[in-house]
């Protein structure tokens, strides 16, 4: 028998507890139909779901939820109705987000040279899912979009602009750059290890080679030899450093303190994903 080459493969995406399915492919449409409609009654004839069914799909969906998805209105020019809150929008798109990646690993199996036996196969999958999941030491990790494609005496000063317009830079030989193929606008994560950032409770000289981000400390514990602390800015951008416990003592660290976190350009590793 002769099985043809490259089919097609596609697959669902659905969370679940013990309790059961948190979220599936139903239950973001009609999040999905809600935010187009402001309707419960609208969004539950797109799915379709009876008006009821649609009601305790919501209701059980806001109670495993640590924050309301969807808010009831009332009165108004058009009566009132159901509306998508911020985190109902930010779970769509993270659900849909991890979809995608689920069929980019799908469409590449597909596409692999198929094995004479089954175990190879599991293996084949096995590596995709590894390749897609990549963990790090590194204990910043930042997700940006590449803004500035700057020459700097050889090397390249990309910029990346971060989550609640915060920005830093990375320094990055050019063959980098063309070896991830990064371009203005393309998606880019920054990793930086904790000792490679300095943490001082005034602010630093500022330096042409170094990003700096002022924040409250909101965690500091000191081991054996070094002490962690995490500096988080008024946008949210949290920031890990290691020092040694003197130099953590000598500058009075301690949490809720007002501080600033560094590190230099060139401490920055940039990753994309293929």
């Amino acid at each position: 028998m002769r099985i043809k080459r490259h089919l097609p493969l596609s697959g669902k995406l659905v969370f679940e507890t013990p309790a059961g399915a948190v979220l599936s492919e139903a239950r973001i449409r009609l999040l999905e139909a809600i935010g187009t409609h402001g309707s419960l009654s609208r969004a539950a004839k797109d799915v379709p779901l009876s008006y009821k069914a649609a009601w305790d799909t919501l209701d059980a969906m806001n109670s495993l939820s640590e924050l309301p998805l969807v808010v009831r209105t009332t009165g108004g020019q058009h009566g009132g109705g159901t509306q998508l809150t911020a985190h109902g929008r930010h779970i769509v798109a993270l659900y849909r987000a991890m979809e995608s990646s689920q069929q980019d690993i799908l469409n590449q199996l597909a596409a692999a040279p198929l094995q004479s036996q089954e175990a190879q196969k599991k293996n084949a999958l096995r590596t995709l899912i590894r390749r897609m999941s990549v963990k790090t030491s590194a204990r910043n990790q930042f997700e940006g979009r590449v803004v500035s494609l700057d020459d700097a005496a050889g090397l390249v000063h990309v910029g990346l602009e971060l989550a609640g317009a915060e920005s830093m830079v990375a320094c990055v030989t050019s063959g980098s750059v063309r070896h991830m193929g990064l371009v203005l606008g393309a998606q880019a994560h920054a990793l930086v290890k904790a000792p490679a950032v300095s943490l001082t409770l005034a602010a630093p000289r500022r330096h042409a080679s170094r990003n700096a981000f002022r924040g409250h400390l909101t965690h500091v514990s000191a081991g054996e030899s070094r002490t962690e602390a995490t500096l988080v800015t008024a946008t949210g951008l949290a920031v890990t450093a290691s020092l040694p416990n003197s130099l953590a003592v000598a500058r009075g660290v301690a949490k809720g303190q007002e501080a600033c976190a560094s590190f230099a350009f060139d401490s920055v590793i940039l990753a994309t994903f293929a």
